[in-house]
């Protein structure tokens, strides 16, 4: 699953294998939120099952999202690079299983794999400009 993931896309599948080893399984049931705009970050997600709805709204119990994550997408992985607060609210749309994993995890990851780094920078890379051409 990871490897079809854009941000793991340019990660090769023995540095996914540790990566996987690290990852904790969380369930959330509609309507909770994982996250809300300018909290602490401390780690980032990856859906397994369910949907996610990500809003910058101010309004925490805002249903008016920027986009929809299904299986195989993440979210909050700025925060593992950046340590800034969170820029988006994250709410459970439908019962949903996540995989997460924690800033100093992934940190002790890259450092003992550097080439886990390069890969997840092409990952990265490729979602930004996805995004740009949508918004264009």
């Amino acid at each position: 699953m990871l490897k079809q993931t854009p941000t793991f896309a340019g990660v090769s599948t023995e540095d996914l294998r540790v990566i996987a080893q690290e990852l904790v399984e969380e369930a959330y049931f509609a309507g909770e939120r994982v996250f809300d705009i300018d909290d602490p970050s401390e780690q980032f997600y990856i859906v397994q099952a369910g949907e996610v709805g990500i809003s910058i709204d101010p309004d925490l119990d805002s249903n008016r999202f920027l986009t929809v994550l299904g299986p195989g997408e993440c979210f909050g992985e700025l925060s593992l690079f950046d340590q800034q607060p969170r820029s988006a609210t994250a709410r459970i749309i439908e019962d949903t299983q996540l995989l997460a994993l924690t800033h100093s995890k992934l940190r002790g990851l890259l450092m003992a794999y550097p080439e886990l780094a390069f890969g997840l920078l092409r990952g990265l890379s490729l979602r930004l400009r996805n995004t740009n051409r949508r918004m264009t």
